[in-house]
């Protein structure tokens, strides 16, 4: 049964939140930035790479592309999951629970300074100048600034204009899968063309 890109992007839609979810319910402590992080790095990926291609693959089985139909077959699905997810997500985080969005920034800016604890150890252990150390050693108090209560209060990387940038990130890697599977299935019904003719 062939599936419409739009069936296919609820699909991925739903997915989407079964995943932010699974998280939301079950991480939601100590590590619940990290996994939310390993989550839309290494899952989600995944999710929408699949569903791109059985939206593809699904109408190529029957039909021959070119390549800006593959390219929409590929993108659209990737979209309406997307673009749905995000107001979902951000809507939740910021209606329905404010609470794990305050978790989330938190461990976020927690992340942020182990990050450059880490480095300032690492790059102070490989100096051996004394003039460099005491440079590396003001520009780390200076950016301990920002870390401070006064300077943490309040942030909040959840925020509309926030998951703007992210989704327009998102789309970047829409836009380079749906490249892809526009090339190859283009490509693949080419090579194709003098087999079906004899």
């Amino acid at each position: 049964m062939t599936k419409s890109p739009s069936t296919i992007g609820i699909i991925l839609f739903i997915a989407t939140m079964i995943v932010f979810f699974i998280v939301y319910f079950f991480f939601s402590g100590i590590h619940y930035f990290d996994i939310s992080l390993k989550a839309n790095a290494f899952v989600l990926p995944l999710i929408y790479a699949g569903g791109a291609f059985w939206s593809v693959k699904v109408y190529w089985n029957n039909h021959r592309l070119n390549f800006r139909q593959a390219f929409k077959r590929a993108f659209i699905p990737m979209f309406i999951g997307g673009i749905l997810s995000i107001f979902s997500i951000y809507s939740f985080l910021n209606f329905v629970d404010p609470e794990a969005k305050n978790l989330l920034n938190y461990q976020y800016v927690h992340t942020q300074k182990s990050e450059l604890d880490k480095e300032y150890t690492s790059a102070r252990k490989i100096m051996k100048h004394q003039k460099d150390i005491d440079e590396l050693d003001q520009k780390y108090k200076e950016r301990l600034q920002s870390f401070t209560p006064a300077a943490v209060k309040g942030k909040d990387m959840l925020t509309a204009s926030h998951f703007s940038g992210y989704f327009a990130a998102i789309l970047i890697f829409y836009v380079v899968l749906s490249l892809f599977f526009g090339a190859f299935f283009r490509t693949r019904s080419v090579h194709e063309e003098p087999i079906n003719q004899e």
